[in-house]
């Protein structure tokens, strides 16, 4: 969540956590046997995905949003390394993403939302009023990810996750620039920044892309 959190609070918005979606599908899935060892029974899933439901609700006492999945509070559950190690080929599988932006995109009619991800303004809410894609440069992101891994305690090596960012943010930015109507530049708090953003008449939701 991290920054992003920020103004969904000073707006008065809720934040939707795009990527927790997936880890709450995740953590379904680990509790009805979806997973056979490392193999996921895919067809079992895709009967079951119409009975996945998630959604997001303030908590009080941290400000936060946190995860509900079929109405139970998730959200410890599905920051656990079982989920994380695990979420990737889940979020992989088509009908997965179909149920998922399906659903975002019911959450969308409430307005007053914040959401982030990568397919977030392009396929989720691509008539969004405003949406702003911001990127540091690949070594600042670069940096944050393996302080994030040390943090864990998982063996990390700066030079490989550079070249990864590299190659990954330039597939991604090179493509979605080609569908962006408008492009400014800043600087945040001496970090260069550029941010991509177009507005739409009608205010359904505000698009954060991280």
């Amino acid at each position: 969540m991290g920054k992003v959190l920020y103004l969904p609070r000073e707006i008065g918005y809720i934040y939707i956590d795009s990527g927790a979606m997936y880890r709450a599908v995740t953590l379904y899935s680990i509790e009805n046997g979806i997973f056979q060892g490392d193999r996921i029974d895919a067809e079992k899933l895709k009967s079951l995905i119409k009975d996945i439901h998630i959604s997001f609700r303030l908590n009080p006492e941290t400000g936060r949003p946190d995860t509900y999945l079929n109405g139970v509070n998730v959200e410890n559950k599905i920051r656990t390394m079982e989920v994380s190690s695990r979420v990737s080929p889940i979020a992989t599988l088509d009908f997965v993403r179909e149920a998922m932006v399906a659903q975002q995109q019911e959450m969308g009619k409430a307005k007053g939302i914040v959401m982030d991800g990568r397919d977030i303004g392009t396929t989720v809410f691509p008539d969004a009023e405003l949406k702003i894609f911001v990127t540091a440069t690949p070594e600042i992101r670069a940096q944050r990810r393996y302080d994030e891994l040390k943090a864990k305690g998982e063996e990390a090596s700066f030079d490989e996750i550079l070249e990864n960012v590299k190659q990954r943010d330039y597939i991604y930015v090179t493509d979605f620039a080609g569908k962006v109507f408008g492009h400014s530049a800043f600087s945040a708090r001496g970090k260069a920044v550029d941010c991509y953003c177009y507005l739409f008449h009608d205010f359904y939701a505000i698009v954060i892309q991280v």
